[in-house]
């Protein structure tokens, strides 16, 4: 199971009742597609999501006395082992569609105000709205994505002012023929699971990903290591090659000024070690082993380059 439909089998678990529900209601219908059948107008919800249809068709029994509902099952193709699901709504029709503020025909894509005049009434739509065309990605995933799709432009920016009063700067892009809602940033999202009520998935969405930016701090501080050592090893053969070129120059380390005579003769003795540690074996500072280096070097480069040079002067 993804972690998107986890994430909606545990919104479908929740016990919703009155406004609350209602508001949810009103999003699934809506963002599901809701279309008419027959002379006797029926009315069809269609979702691929067994749960879903199950919620669809529990809050319409749990919010209207008597209502005619039933769900049907249909396979895509005889290839396919995805199924689809409809919730069919066959009496009480106008009155619930216009309690719930839902246009059949799609023509008028506003909310009703007093599906969403409370606080949880929001969070509730949204909650509906994510069920019905949402989806997040898997926090094991490098980038974070949240999206719900809707039809309606006008729709779109009704969710992008109802994400905005919880703080989630969500935005809106034109796909296909239809537009998505999204957020990118991984605790936005996380705050938007919080806020529709999917506090389980929120919990496993947030350690998976400190999990993850644990293994990523890890990672880069071994890499870091790693490429210190490297450059450690390369300077350090690279100082022994100028050290016994220097050496066979001038007759041996003897005639080299007492300091860099030690330090020459400590960097042959211990090629891995860095400077530091090089320091800590003489007892001197980094930056007094890394200045004897560099006259070393420059002895080096003048001797290669067939330059005079004076001993006694470094």
């Amino acid at each position: 199971m993804s972690y998107a439909a986890e994430v909606k089998k545990e919104l479908t678990g929740l016990i919703v009742h009155g406004g609350n529900a209602k508001a949810e209601l009103s999003a699934l219908m809506r963002m599901n597609g809701v279309s008419t059948l027959g002379l006797d107008q029926s009315i069809r919800v269609q979702t691929e999501n067994a749960a879903i249809a199950r919620r669809i068709y529990t809050l319409l029994k749990q919010g209207y006395a008597n209502v005619e509902v039933e769900v049907t099952v249909s396979d895509h193709n005889h290839l396919s082992r995805h199924k689809s699901y409809g919730v069919l709504l066959k009496s009480q029709i106008d009155d619930v569609l216009n309690d719930l503020g839902v246009d059949p025909f799609g023509l008028h894509p506003e909310i009703p105000s007093r599906i969403l005049n409370q606080v949880d009434k929001k969070r509730s739509f949204l909650r509906g709205a994510f069920l019905a065309t949402g989806s997040v990605n898997s926090p094991e995933k490098a980038n974070y994505h949240l999206e719900i799709y809707t039809t309606h432009e006008e729709l779109g920016e009704q969710l992008l002012v109802m994400m905005s009063g919880f703080d989630l700067p969500a935005k809106m892009t034109d796909r296909g023929n239809g537009f998505i809602v999204y957020l990118k940033r991984a605790e936005k999202i996380v705050d938007f699971l919080q806020t529709i009520g999917a506090t389980q998935s929120m919990l496993r969405f947030e350690d998976i990903r400190m999990m993850r930016d644990m293994r990523n701090s890890v990672n880069r501080l071994v890499n870091a290591e790693t490429a210190n050592m490297q450059k450690t090893a390369i300077a350090a053969n690279k100082q022994v090659s100028q050290i016994q070129m220097i050496a066979k120059q001038i007759g041996g380390l003897d005639f080299l000024p007492q300091k860099l005579r030690e330090v020459a003769q400590a960097r042959l003795d211990h090629p891995d070690e860095s400077l530091a540690e090089l320091g800590d074996i003489l007892e001197i500072s980094k930056s007094g082993v890394n200045h004897r280096m560099r006259k070393l070097k420059q002895l080096a480069e003048m001797i290669e380059a067939g330059e005079a040079y004076d001993l006694t002067k470094l």
